[in-house]
């Protein structure tokens, strides 16, 4: 999926107009994107001018990102609808966002992260790789439904979430009732949610959403390197530090049949 110079410039063209648009309507709206705006930065850092400046073409802030609420492909990607679309939540150091497009060109994917730092570094990983195939945006991971349409999303991938061990902050989870329903609204069917967390406190109270949910759990562990899952699992750079410290991986997969 690679993308020709004069394209860019049209794809930017077609894009700055369409973010208008939509930006306009959607302000109209007084909807609340639960983030603070880059925008209000009075300095931003160098990561923070580069997701509308030198990386605009492949980075989307809180506002652009919300403007293309069920156009990801077709404004975006530039893809019909047929072509699989992915979804990464939380990317990091960007090691596996980068991995995941290189491995899968004929699939679009879509990083969320919500710090400007490891988000201009995973967009940067994939680039530097050649990944023509993937885009990444700034939001509040507990609102990310409201980026897409039902049957929008085709996989999902979550990995090593924050686990808010303390009694008092797990209410901040990911992974929670209102999570899963509405991710559920916006897979397409046949495509999955990937789970992975180095802390079993979490995983077991992921767990019990997940069962509760109208998820299908096909896949699980609670050592994933001991596994049969293992030989195609790709070790994130957060992964090769725990298992150093010889922490167990929990890993599951629930499918939406």
């Amino acid at each position: 999926m690679r993308i020709e110079p004069a394209k860019i410039i049209e794809f930017t063209t077609t894009i700055d107009t369409q973010v208008l648009i939509c930006y306009q309507s959607f302000m109209k709206e007084g909807l609340n994107l639960h983030i603070r705006l880059t925008k209000n930065i009075p300095k931003p850092t160098y990561y923070a001018a580069a997701i509308d400046g030198e990386f605009a073409n492949y980075s989307f802030n809180e506002e652009r990102a919300h403007a293309f609420r069920g156009k990801w492909r077709e404004d975006v990607f530039k893809v019909n609808e047929s072509v699989p679309f992915d979804l990464e939540i939380g990317t990091g150091n960007g090691f596996y966002f980068a991995h995941h497009a290189i491995s899968y060109p004929e699939r679009c994917l879509l990083g969320i992260e919500i710090k400007y730092k490891p988000l201009i570094q995973s967009i940067r990983r994939a680039l530097r790789q050649g990944c023509e195939n993937a885009r990444i945006a700034r939001y509040n991971a507990n609102y990310i439904w409201e980026l897409f349409k039902d049957n929008e999303l085709d996989n999902v991938y979550i990995h090593f979430p924050d686990p808010w061990v303390k009694r008092s902050k797990k209410k901040n989870r990911l992974i929670n009732a209102k999570f899963l329903l509405e991710m559920h609204k916006k897979q397409k069917e046949n495509s999955f949610i990937e789970f992975k967390t180095d802390s079993l406190d979490y995983f077991i109270w992921a767990h019990e959403f997940f069962k509760a949910s109208e998820y299908v759990i096909e896949d699980l562990t609670y050592d994933l390197h001991s596994s049969k899952f293992a030989s195609t699992n790709f070790v994130t750079h957060f992964e090769k530090i725990f298992i150093k410290q010889d922490i167990k991986i929990n890993y599951l997969k629930a499918y939406k049949r």
